[in-house]
């Protein structure tokens, strides 16, 4: 695989950004792309490893040895058929995904480990280009017609593999276009809209049926669908947020995350009707969360012209590297800094909130602190305590509560009579995605929590391979890792 010595001879190496004084005077994309080149050798990098664990990483099990050297020989055609055969949308993990593969990456161990994101990026971005990736549709269809309910990663690519097995698909989206959180919670400045928009025209080409502002549960009883559809797929998001339950937080000011993004992805989109505006021009802004949700905050408030960002994070301030209580293959919980945090924002870590202040018109007007420190036990869950004397009070207009998601909407399972969790994730076997209701099934966040793109994109893949199984006693779609080679 690659070049032998590839990884004693060449860096690591991904693409550079436009300097963020530039970036942030727009929402467009800013990565610099990386000479042909640059690229073939850092294919060359992957090794021949007698198990590539980087398979492991991948909850798709993409080929990722087999494309890092279809990329070094210059095959890039072959590299984007790879790619393909077990990841229906690499434009969107390319630029989304967090690369578990590359945390796994066997010389990750000791070096820096192969740029195997970037690398699948160039791939499908030369393969758009070169004008490869075509529609594909069946050569016969079946008397089967299926419903999915959401149209995120997970709903996109349980759609495209049923699609591809002759089945009629019909997809249903409350919101006004196709693509759920990676619309309007992704801002445009990671990935462009009408990157979604191209592959979307392929999938319609194929035959699927997409029905947009139908919010299935309100504008029609998911019951309904029954007499319709032989078979079911919930795919619709973990998009109940988590509160912060503190004296002031009905302050005009304390504003979710989620309605920050999806409201300025509408703005950037041209949607006039927007409703009451949440913008941090101006302002003193406070995000409340440091995970990727509260960078997408960060970076979106800086390119709406806040007076100040700053960003707070109850956990310590992990360490840049891998700490020995998380050893390589596993995923580390290491200090990560996004692109949004070097435009111009200030962290703060183990800091707690504990009051939003407000002016007599009920507008946010300030917040008060204290830093907490987590008290470790060995055998016992970390207890967090607030560090005693550390009040203090920072100007704040626009707090944005980044603090993750508790769980999924319950309208749809309760009219269905579906069995869900504590955290109201809806259950369904391990085994085939089939909920306790015979012929609906569900993939995705609402059946494991909410998670990452690219685990949405495999929990879509696993459950078209059962429904079709369920619907026609057997089934051709792959599995985790087998490939569909050829399918761009």
């Amino acid at each position: 695989m690659g070049k032998i010595t590839g990884f004693l001879e060449f860096d690591r190496k991904v693409e550079s950004y436009s300097a963020p004084e530039e970036r942030v005077k727009n929402y467009k994309e800013f990565t610099l792309p990386m000479k042909e080149k640059a690229l073939k050798d850092q294919g060359a990098r992957c090794m021949d490893c007698g198990i590539p664990f980087c398979h492991s990483g991948c909850p798709l099990g993409n080929l990722i040895p087999d494309f890092n050297d279809a990329v070094y020989r210059g095959k890039w055609e072959k590299a984007a058929e790879i790619l393909h055969a077990t990841n229906n949308f690499p434009e969107f993990t390319g630029r989304l995904c967090p690369a578990p593969c590359e945390e796994a990456c066997v010389l990750g161990i000791n070096e820096d480990p192969v740029s195997i994101e970037n690398i699948e990026k160039n791939i499908v971005e030369t393969a758009f280009k070169k004008g490869w990736i075509l529609p594909q549709p069946p050569t016969t269809r079946t008397d089967k017609k299926i419903a999915v309910i959401g149209s995120g990663p997970a709903g996109l690519a349980t759609a495209q593999q049923l699609n591809r097995a002759g089945h009629t698909v019909t997809v249903f989206e409350r919101d006004e276009k196709v693509g759920g959180l990676l619309r309007y919670g992704i801002p445009d400045f990671k990935m462009e809209k009408p990157v979604i928009d191209r592959r979307l025209a392929i999938l319609e080409a194929e035959g699927i049926i997409f029905k947009t502002g139908v919010h299935v549960g309100v504008d029609i009883k998911a019951t309904a669908l029954q007499n319709d559809f032989d078979a079911i797929v919930l795919c619709g998001g973990a998009t109940i947020r988590r509160n912060l339950p503190i004296k002031g937080a009905e302050l005009k000011g304390v504003v979710q995350a989620m309605d920050f993004l999806k409201q300025n992805n509408k703005r950037v989109d041209g949607i006039k009707e927007l409703g009451e505006e949440i913008k941090a021009t101006s302002k003193d802004v406070v995000v409340i969360g440091g995970g990727d949700t509260g960078s997408d905050c960060i970076g979106t408030s800086i390119r709406q012209g806040a007076s100040s960002v700053s960003n707070f994070e109850i956990m310590g301030k992990a360490s840049p590297d891998r700490t020995k209580d998380q050893p390589w293959p596993f995923w580390p919980m290491r200090l990560r800094t996004s692109s949004s945090h070097k435009e111009g924002a200030t962290r703060f870590f183990s800091i707690s909130t504990k009051e939003f202040i407000g002016d007599k018109d009920g507008n946010l007007k300030g917040l008060i602190t204290s830093e907490v420190e987590w008290i470790k036990e060995k055998g016992k869950r970390p207890i967090l305590r607030e560090v005693p004397e550390t009040e203090k009070e920072w100007k704040c207009e626009l707090a944005l509560l980044a603090m993750g998601f508790t769980g999924s909407e319950t309208t749809i399972a309760d009219q269905l009579g579906l069995e869900i969790d504590s955290r109201t994730n809806i259950q369904a076997s391990a085994k085939n995605y089939m909920t306790n209701i015979p012929g609906v099934f569900v993939a995705g966040d609402q059946r494991r929590g909410q998670s990452l793109i690219v685990w949405a994109i495999s929990e879509g893949r696993q459950a078209a391979h059962h429904i079709d199984t369920y619907l026609m006693g057997a089934s051709a779609l792959p599995l985790k890792g087998e490939g569909d080679l050829p399918r761009l």
